[in-house]
């Protein structure tokens, strides 16, 4: 097949695989590869340097990938800087697929896909695009194409990818809340790597909230607040992680009011994080806070079963180590409060398989956190659970077990058996034991409903995130 046809092809694959928006900004510019002169390798040319980054660490190994199944056979792929009148860059970076290793032969001098010496006008352009990667702040890594997508994220990713395609139009600000480790991070970084993908020139940039009330510091500090301003008033893309911490600072609280009144007057686009729901935020000023609630305000919920299980197993991927499905379900099974501790998990896992030499197995899973399950099930009991709850509604512990059915002790009750499911290792039969001596149905039914509600109902959702968030301290 000639190589412009193959590429076609290896393009409409792409564009099945990859958001419009990353496949138009990204992969669709670009010109068709040159074959290597041994015919081993695609040369694939790019404007710059910071071009040819961002496609090795995002996109390279999908497009070896497509290309090698449009030519029926391995491809190596090597990317270039490409300009006129110059010889190949060296030390281009190459990805391979599982073709042998092969030295790409040298393209002719001048030859479509011959790398060529990068001018000023083209060192100050990568130059430029790199430094508003650096001074934005964002981690490249975190993108929508890394993130594991599920019903526990879905509406937040859902609004983050509409933001991502019409900043300051769509939900502005966009405010996201949920507890530590749960990807508000990755999300928030996401979208500004769309929107620098699309739009290398924008001015964005991404901070925790302790960075702001740090600047806000040294400007008053310095007598520079007319500069402070100046940068941030213009900027196209705000993401501000934690804004819980601005509780009790005035000073910080009047200057990002300020902030947020000159960047929604221009509709440039704001983002924001919180372990809470707005209106929850202790210590913020009345006026902010209906600011900060003016928008669209999502939760993310700690990863559902399948989720978890397809976080392992992609990190488990990207360590190149080899997990098999029965052992990240029972991972899953026992970390189920947020990502982060889904990955400190795997790496201890990782880790012992390394240092014993064994395979990795439900057995060797199970050796290598039984302290962090240990703890687990020290910290978490349905004994816990029941006090807690109690406590939270103002009921009377012993009213768990009762057989009364008032709605003001049937609800609680039936909010102590979601949380005992969700958040122990016991069975429904041992829960309804708990609760003294109800039939499993009854708790299967319990379980349900709350799932059900929880899912329209803010109010209750709060609620269980708070209880979620006391009882894993």
């Amino acid at each position: 097949m000639p190589l412009d046809s193959l590429w076609q092809t290896c393009c409409s694959q792409l564009a099945s695989e990859i958001p419009p928006q990353q496949f138009a900004a990204w992969i669709k510019p670009l010109l068709a590869p040159q074959w290597s002169g041994d015919g081993t390798t695609a040369i694939l040319a790019v404007p710059n340097r910071f071009k040819m980054d961002w496609l090795r660490s995002q996109y390279a190994q999908r497009i070896a990938q497509a290309l090698a199944v449009a030519a029926g056979r391995p491809v190596q792929l090597e990317f270039v800087i490409h300009k006129p009148h110059a010889a190949r860059l060296q030390g281009a970076a190459k990805v391979e697929t599982d073709a042998p290793p092969a030295a790409a032969a040298a393209v002719p001098e001048g030859a479509p896909g011959a790398a060529q010496a990068r001018s000023p006008v083209d060192d100050r352009e990568a130059a430029s695009a790199l430094e508003a990667l650096e001074r934005s702040r964002l981690n490249p890594l975190l993108s929508f194409e890394t993130l594991v997508a599920g019903k526990a994220n879905q509406l937040a990713r859902a609004a983050a990818l509409q933001v991502a395609e019409n900043p300051g139009k769509s939900y502005n600000p966009l405010f996201l809340y949920g507890g530590v480790g749960l990807g508000k991070t990755h999300l928030v970084q996401a979208v500004g790597n769309a929107l620098l993908a699309a739009r290398p020139g924008a001015r964005i940039r991404y901070l925790q909230a302790e960075q702001f009330v740090s600047e806000v510091v040294r400007a008053y500090q310095r007598k520079t607040f007319d500069d402070f301003k100046r940068y941030y008033h213009a900027l196209d893309l705000l993401l501000i992680d934690d804004v819980q911490f601005f509780a009790g600072k005035e000073k910080t609280q009047e200057e990002f009011f300020y902030t947020f009144e000159a960047l929604t007057a221009k509709r440039s686009q704001i983002i924001l994080t919180s372990d809470t729901y707005p209106k929850e935020l202790q210590e913020i000023d009345a006026r902010l806070t209906s600011r900060l609630d003016s928008g669209l305000t999502v939760a993310i919920e700690p990863p559902e079963l399948e989720m978890r299980v397809a976080i392992l197993l992609r990190k488990a991927e990207a360590e190149h180590a080899s997990l098999g499905e029965d052992v990240a379900f029972f991972v899953a099974k026992n970390v189920r409060s947020n990502v982060r501790e889904l990955e400190g998990a795997l790496r201890k896992i990782l880790a012992y398989a390394r240092f014993s030499g064994e395979a990795i197995s439900i057995g060797l899973a199970r050796e290598a956190l039984k302290d962090l399950l240990s703890l687990q099930n020290r910290q978490i009991s349905v004994e816990n659970i029941q006090k807690t709850v109690a406590d939270f509604y103002k009921i009377k512990v012993a009213e768990m077990y009762s057989k009364r059915r008032p709605a003001s002790i049937a609800r609680p009750r039936q909010i102590a058996m979601y949380l005992a499911k969700e958040l122990t290792q016991k069975s429904l039969p041992e829960i309804g034991e708990l609760f003294g001596g109800r039939d499993h149905t009854t708790v299967l039914h319990a379980v349900r409903k709350v799932a059900q509600e929880r899912t329209r109902l803010q109010e209750l959702n709060q609620q269980l995130h708070v209880l979620e968030q006391t009882l894993k301290g």
